[in-house]
């Protein structure tokens, strides 16, 4: 069975996320933000990559896979069911090939963690990501971090 791990950083100082992806035993996190900055020190993509590099865990970016702005709008005003359709129709027209790499990757590449801001998965474009990753493939294990 193949696992894929979200985390978001919203209520985790950069140490903090280390330690839990560390606990985790995550190998490589994806940053799926569309734009991978932070007001947040040590959250923006090169600082990010360097602490996460420091604990043995790889980083990479996927912008492809973020949230456009007009659609985020949507998810931070509440609007969660409307944000998640606009998102898969997004990823339907913009994302099919991120998600098709993702995907086969499943089996074959580190374990893997999700990144993005929201501490709740429920209420970020991640869940829409696993949801359409769990299509696919029924039998993959979700662990929301």
């Amino acid at each position: 069975m193949s696992t894929i791990w979200t985390i978001g950083y919203e209520k985790l100082l950069p140490p903090e996320l280390a330690a839990e992806l560390t606990a985790a035993g995550v190998e490589r996190v994806i940053d799926v933000r569309f734009r991978p900055q932070s007001r947040r020190p040590g959250m923006s993509k090169t600082r990010l990559g360097e602490l996460l590099g420091d604990h043995g865990i790889a980083y990479e970016s996927r912008r492809e896979l973020g949230t456009p702005a007009d659609i985020r709008f949507l998810f931070h005003a509440g609007k969660i069911d409307e944000a998640a359709a606009a998102f898969r129709t997004h990823l339907a027209e913009h994302g099919s090939e991120a998600l098709d790499e993702l995907e086969a990757e499943l089996d074959r590449g580190p374990r893997t963690a999700l990144f993005c801001l929201e501490a709740d998965p429920a209420t970020c474009h991640r869940r829409v990501i696993t949801d359409a990753l769990q299509a696919r493939r029924p039998d993959l294990r979700v662990v929301d971090l």
